[in-house]
């Protein structure tokens, strides 16, 4: 039996490797040039903490964060004002105009169909607008593999429904020859691995849990969730090696283009 929750994310859980998700937000703005008195729209914004570092760099007049979950934009009051608003919404169905920049950091993974979601970005932007976009690109490594191995086992696929969640993401050079397209005569495309020392092969699952495994968790009810991750927590850590602390390789694909 499935449940579609309206919102499976959870904050805190998320927040617990701040600093390792953090760095790539960074690395994707030192790309972004700023837009003295333009707007702005930070695209997933989530608590909004970082939507604030993101005004700032920028130097825009108004930067709207837009996110779907209601946990998250909950403690995004605190960093409201000063030119940052935030509003619920959906990314699929974003629409604007005449914006200076559109930023998307670990958001558009969560969005099917790139082909049609990029041009309606793209849309959005004034002449000589940005877009910037930084997504997860680790579909390949076991914390995301098994995952998906597990959902197609019984009692697990009859609970969701034969539901897999897979990222929706292109490869690199897929985004390059996107962005070109579409009119971004300037780009910067790239794949980059970040690699994390955590404490122990277990705190994997503890980073899966306030992200990949959210895409599960909205889908199921609370039991057969549990009995998911459950069964997920006992695969992966029999295929990870035992190592303190433990390397976790994460690839991300960073792109930003501006218009012509």
């Amino acid at each position: 039996m499935t449940s579609q929750r309206p919102d499976g994310w959870q904050p805190d859980q998320y927040a617990r490797f701040r600093a390792e998700r953090e760095q790539p937000f960074y690395d994707l703005l030192d790309l972004v040039e700023p837009v003295f008195g333009g707007r702005v729209v930070d695209l997933g914004c989530g608590t909004g903490a970082l939507t604030v570092a993101l005004h700032t760099k920028t130097l825009a007049d108004e930067t709207i964060g837009i996110d779907r979950s209601e946990a998250m934009l909950r403690q995004s009051a605190e960093h409201a004002g000063s030119g940052v608003r935030f509003e619920h919404g959906d990314i699929a169905e974003f629409s604007a105009n005449e914006l200076d920049v559109v930023f998307a950091n670990a958001s558009l993974q969560w969005v099917p169909d790139h082909a049609a979601l990029f041009p309606q970005l793209a849309a959005t932007l004034k002449p000589g607008g940005q877009l910037a976009v930084q997504m997860p690109a680790n579909e390949d490594h076991p914390s995301h593999a098994v995952a998906r191995e597990v959902a197609q086992q019984s009692p697990h696929a009859e609970a969701l429904g034969g539901f897999v969640y897979r990222h929706s993401i292109e490869s690199a050079e897929w985004y390059a020859e996107q962005l070109a397209r579409l009119g971004f005569a300037e780009q910067h495309v790239r794949l980059q691995v970040y690699l994390h020392r955590l404490p122990g092969p277990e705190d994997v699952v503890e980073w899966v849990k306030g992200s990949l495994l959210t895409g599960y968790r909205d889908r199921m009810l609370p039991d057969d969730y549990e009995a998911f991750e459950t069964a997920f927590r006992q695969r992966l850590l029999s295929l990870l090696p035992d190592e303190r602390p433990f390397l976790y390789p994460f690839k991300r694909l960073l792109l930003w283009g501006r218009t012509a």
